[in-house]
């Protein structure tokens, strides 16, 4: 369980540092208050309760996707090793497209819901992140999808649907922490910058060997490693 929760947290930080969502993360916050980089600074707490109405917006649509594919997952228990085998075959495809190897014309259309005024309140907030969680591709598209085929190789409905929760976290966090203090993610963006092509290559490479292994039914050899990586007292707790 620890294995899989780890990978999904850190499929969520990098969708999060993708080359077409990370440069963007200014203009959404701006978008969600309706406020100037000034001002964003000046009223914190509006900031952070419009960042978390969007994130609770994705995270419903994450983890509803979730639900429905460990249940179908479930429903095909006694499939479940070929499941985990197609499974990986789809997910080596996406790492391939992270690293730029293949581009099939059907990801590279980008399916963005464009919404020209925010709908007023926090409610409004919200249905933005619902509209992100369900439309944004292929920013998010091909990490989210390997972490969908994990949860439909799950053994329970919980399991899978824990795993797109810990995704949406894994989005979330830093998108709080950027609204809260924006000035300093624009400073560190700039440095950042030079590097964020490696975003896609390190999440590509990750999704190929994730892939490898399911097909040869050998994530128990990457459960273990991670295993070995988790603190004693946090295993005690899990």
């Amino acid at each position: 369980m620890i294995p899989s929760f780890t990978l999904a947290f850190v499929a969520g930080l990098l969708s999060f540092l993708s080359p077409c969502v990370l440069p963007l993360i200014p203009s959404y916050v701006g978008f969600l208050t309706g406020l100037s980089l000034e001002e964003v600074e000046a009223q914190r707490g509006t900031a952070l309760a419009h960042a978390l109405w969007f994130v609770a917006g994705f995270s419903l649509i994450f983890i509803a996707l979730g639900a429905t594919a460990s249940a179908l997952g479930v429903l095909l228990l006694r499939s479940q090793v070929w499941i985990g085998r197609i499974g990986g075959v789809v997910v080596v495809l996406f790492g391939l497209y992270l690293l730029g190897i293949l581009r099939p014309a059907f990801l590279m259309r980008e399916r963005r819901l464009e919404l020209a005024h925010k709908p007023l309140g926090y409610l409004g907030s919200a249905l933005v992140g619902v509209t992100f969680g369900a439309a944004w591709t292929p920013c998010i598209g091909p990490i989210l999808g390997a972490i969908l085929t994990l949860a439909a190789a799950q053994a329970s409905v919980a399991h899978g649907t824990a795993l797109l929760g810990i995704y949406a976290l894994g989005l979330a966090i830093p998108f709080v922490i950027t609204a809260l203090a924006l000035d300093r993610f624009l400073a560190w963006f700039q440095r950042f910058r030079p590097y964020i092509v490696w975003v896609d290559r390190i999440a590509g490479a990750l999704l190929v060997l994730l892939g490898i292994l399911l097909v040869t039914d050998r994530f128990t050899l990457l459960a273990g490693w991670l295993q070995g990586l988790t603190p004693e007292f946090l295993k005690s707790r899990l």
